[in-house]
């Protein structure tokens, strides 16, 4: 090894947490010493948000549903994350109570307007002091439709094709200010330049938006944009527009493929690849040692009823599936509206695997994803695996319960991480984009 690569100092994790606005496992709520009411008590928000910070988390991502949960009754009453808090209503209470932290929301570019999107994350990049990101999504939920006056989903590739032209739109109105434009002479009376405003005039195939945004530029120039889909139209538009991507692989040689495929994609673009962080979602359960760690997993998939797991099992694959034999094999299952990336996932593991509809049922019903299970210093040899190999730059990790497996993962894994020098022991900076090592962007109609 050149001594050049001896010194090179080591890269450094990037961790998100995902909430739900809790934890994603349909058992967590019921775990002993859990919070039921956790994901609708502003109290236990705060203390979650703020433990975070201590572990010197870079983000809270909170995930959005813009209608309850489309399956049966009988299941719908076992979910924890019926009701929940919205997030740009909850995001800004939680940046008055932390100081580094990041906040990142999901917004519909299906069922929400470029207009209110712009507005709201820009105001909460000023309320924070630069700590907002923007989860675009597209939605993939068709219940979501009938709660915005139309009466089918938007079709997959088409909200893509949508969603395209809404970021345009957003970071245009984002760039309506120069970031000197507001003078506030008291002396002359003149508050703004108005040579230093631009109007956006947008006129595209989906949406006419005059502009110009009536808040100043946000503070990171633009909200930090994260993006969720993998696929092929999912990838596509996150090699063009996103900076974080949070995915969804569950072996390091599929994170290596997905790693290599949209940075190269981005880099056919002209855009650094260092200029996206991309973090697969992690599941994490911490024990003293690999027996308890085990025994956790093992007892919090006790708390998933079957009829919870046949119905997300129903969700992923787009298709109700409750009626068939639960100790049959998966039948073949064709393609629906829904998420692209969810079904081909569990037709993979039902052929892989050889799994019944009950044990998918129960496998998607707790949590189906990249696990790490173990102590603190295996489940940070698998995370380091990841970033050494080039699978990750680090990971959304989901908690199995609150707020102990938060507790746990902060004061025992972090520690370990900061020992091998792969994760910071400060922030670096005030900003989302600082601590993620993003650039600002430049203002498109007011170049330095």
């Amino acid at each position: 090894m050149s001594t050049s690569a001896q010194s090179r100092p080591p890269r450094q994790l990037r961790l998100g947490a995902f909430m739900r606005p809790v934890t994603i496992h349909t058992g967590a709520w019921r775990y002993p010493g859990a919070y039921p009411d956790a994901n609708f008590n502003f109290a236990h928000m705060k203390r979650f948000a703020q433990t975070l910070e201590r572990g010197r988390f870079d983000a809270f991502f909170m995930a959005d549903h813009l209608a309850v949960l489309n399956m049966p009754v009988e299941s719908l009453k076992r979910s924890h994350t019926v009701t929940s808090f919205e997030p740009m209503t909850l995001l800004p209470a939680l940046a008055a109570v932390t100081e580094r932290l990041g906040l990142v929301a999901t917004a519909s570019t299906t069922f929400d307007a470029p207009y209110h999107v712009a507005r709201r994350f820009a105001s909460l990049d000023h309320i924070s002091g630069g700590r907002a990101g923007w989860n675009l999504v597209t939605t993939s939920n068709p219940d979501a439709a009938l709660n915005f006056g139309l009466e089918e989903h938007v079709e997959h590739d088409e909200r893509y094709r949508r969603a395209r032209e809404f970021f345009d739109v957003v970071t245009g109105l984002w760039d309506s200010w120069a970031d000197d434009a507001l003078l506030r002479d008291v002396e002359s009376g003149i508050f703004f330049d108005p040579d230093k405003l631009h109007v956006l005039d947008h006129k595209g195939e989906y949406y006419s938006v005059r502009g110009p945004l009536n808040i100043a530029r946000p503070v990171q120039g633009w909200p930090v944009i994260v993006q969720a889909g993998s696929s092929e139209a999912g990838r596509q538009i996150a090699a063009e527009t996103a900076e974080a991507v949070f995915t969804a692989q569950t072996t390091l040689a599929d994170g290596q493929r997905f790693y290599a495929d949209v940075k190269g994609r981005m880099e056919k673009l002209g855009r650094s690849r260092d200029h996206m962080k991309i973090l697969p979602a992690a599941f994490v359960v911490v024990g003293d040692t690999l027996d308890e760690a085990l025994e956790k997993r093992a007892r919090l998939d006790t708390f998933v009823h079957y009829d919870s797991g046949i119905a997300s099992l129903s969700i992923a694959l787009g298709h109700d599936v409750s009626g068939l034999d639960p100790d049959g094999p998966l039948p073949e299952i064709p393609e629906s509206n829904a998420s692209r990336t969810s079904r081909q996932r569990v037709v993979e593991w039902a052929q892989r695997d050889n799994l019944t509809i009950r044990q998918l049922a129960q496998r998607i019903g707790g949590y189906s994803g990249l696990e790490m299970v173990g102590t603190p210093a295996m489940i940070a040899d698998q995370m380091e695996a990841w970033l050494v190999g080039e699978g990750s730059d680090g990971f959304n990790v989901m908690f199995p319960y609150l707020p102990g497996g938060l507790d746990d993962f902060v004061d025992k894994v972090i520690p370990e991480l900061q020992r091998r020098g792969i994760f910071r022991r400060e922030y670096e900076g005030a900003t989302l984009r600082e601590n993620l090592g993003l650039p600002r962007p430049e203002n498109r109609f007011f170049r330095a």
